[in-house]
């Protein structure tokens, strides 16, 4: 008895260090999905693209309102938007990104979307690099430290018959 019991634990202790295991996995960003014009995406989702398409980025942060005010967050979705007002578009603009426009989500209060456009999925990359490792940048989210829930992302390109490319 006193053997099924070990075995049974040594089971559960595996089973708890795969599922760790997997959480974390799962935790870690995931891949951002390819964007921008047709000739750089596969066949399934270059039919409908245009050569031309910049790679758009849409991104949703949510305010929390239940950590405004714990250890050094302050602020909710006013400091947000206070933050993007201020310097946050000019230091993505700085850097080569196309804000397309910022919004108050109405459904949702504590939330902020904008969307952003890039030359390609490249050009992105290599704009967020710059952002994080711009001064002005550390100091204006230090300045405005709202705490965000997991942004929601998504990245798209421009169909063939769309204005906006």
């Amino acid at each position: 008895m006193k053997t099924n019991i070990i075995k049974s634990i040594t089971g559960v202790a595996i089973l708890a260090a795969a599922a760790l295991t997997s959480l974390s996995a799962s935790a870690q960003a995931p891949a951002i999905p390819p964007c921008g014009p047709a000739g750089q995406l596969s066949a399934g989702f270059s039919a409908n693209v245009d050569a031309n398409a910049r790679c758009f980025e849409l991104r949703m942060y949510t305010a929390d309102p239940e950590r405004a005010g714990q250890g050094d967050f302050e602020g909710g979705i006013d400091e947000l938007h206070q933050r993007f007002r201020e310097e946050e578009v000019a230091i993505f603009e700085k850097h080569g990104a196309d804000v397309i426009g910022v919004w108050q989500d109405n459904a949702r209060p504590n939330t902020l979307i904008w969307m952003l456009a890039y030359r390609d999925l490249a050009h992105r990359d290599q704009v967020w690099r710059d952002f994080a490792a711009d001064p002005a940048w550390e100091a204006l989210r230090t300045k405005y430290n709202v705490p965000l829930m997991r942004p929601e992302v998504f990245y798209m390109s421009a169909t063939d018959y769309s204005d906006l490319k």
